[in-house]
């Protein structure tokens, strides 16, 4: 039996110690292998360069930096360059959550999404905290996901999007599956002038909250808990769907 090959992507660039902490967890359950991006790219969302070159540089033994988002990490390994279908792609280890409608702009989930797209079994896994003191306890539960993941696979065209709360393993409060829940973002356009008059502008803001969703991924996490959440490639509001075909034409 060959060994399993397990392809690791983050969208916080190829020297973010929560891609080197999940590099070795994984490694005694297979073989590792690493496409991440040269630089951060959080919330690049699941952009792919089409109108520019792409550069990769090993920087290690099969440690590939690539100048491009997280899923030309992906396209680029499992299409061309890795020569061998990998049997489970994992994106993070992120610091800073990936709640709620967060996956839509992130690029870690993005990661994740895009293996699903590949047809190859994929989580994504984040630390809540921006400024992680606990990467280790995400570490060990990406080694018990990626072993159960490897044993029993996963439903075609499903990703998992896992998110822990910044505490020691031991302090985990179990884990729950979970549903999205919902944001509510309070960016602000913030406006500079640059030493030539030029205008410049910042999206900011206060941190986003949420609203309250029994089941959802925010309520796990501020029970202590890990949250695991099934996302499907299938965007279709097939509700909607259903009343708009009962709907006269529109033209």
């Amino acid at each position: 039996m060959n060994t399993p090959i397990i392809l690791l992507t983050n969208d916080d660039g190829i020297h973010a110690s929560g891609l080197r902490l999940l590099a070795g967890a994984l490694a005694l359950l297979g073989e590792v292998v690493v496409y991440a991006p040269d630089r951060q790219r959080s919330a690049v969302g699941h952009g792919v360069s089409l109108h520019q070159p792409l550069r990769i540089t090993e920087t290690q033994p099969g440690w590939h930096m690539v100048d491009g988002t997280p899923a030309d990490c992906l396209i680029l390994a499992v299409r061309g360059l890795l020569g061998r279908r990998p049997d489970l792609i994992v994106s993070g280890i992120n610091a800073g959550a990936n709640l709620g409608d967060d996956v839509t702009y992130s690029g870690t989930v993005a990661g994740a999404f895009e293996g699903m797209l590949l047809g190859v079994p994929s989580f994504a896994i984040s630390n809540v905290s921006h400024k992680p003191q606990n990467f280790e306890a995400a570490a060990k539960v990406a080694r018990h996901i990626a072993e159960y993941i490897l044993e029993h696979g996963l439903p075609e065209n499903v990703m998992l999007n896992v998110n822990l709360p910044d505490v020691p393993y031991e302090e985990l409060k179990g884990m729950k599956f979970t549903c999205m829940g919902r944001r509510n973002y309070q960016d602000e356009i913030i406006t500079r002038h640059d030493p030539r008059g030029g205008v410049y502008y910042w999206i900011g803001g206060a941190q986003p909250d949420h609203y309250v969703t029994e089941g959802s991924d925010f309520q796990a996490i501020a029970s202590g808990k890990v949250s695991i959440t099934p996302l499907h490639r299938d965007l279709t509001a097939y509700d909607v769907l259903q009343q708009l075909r009962e709907m006269p034409p529109l033209f």
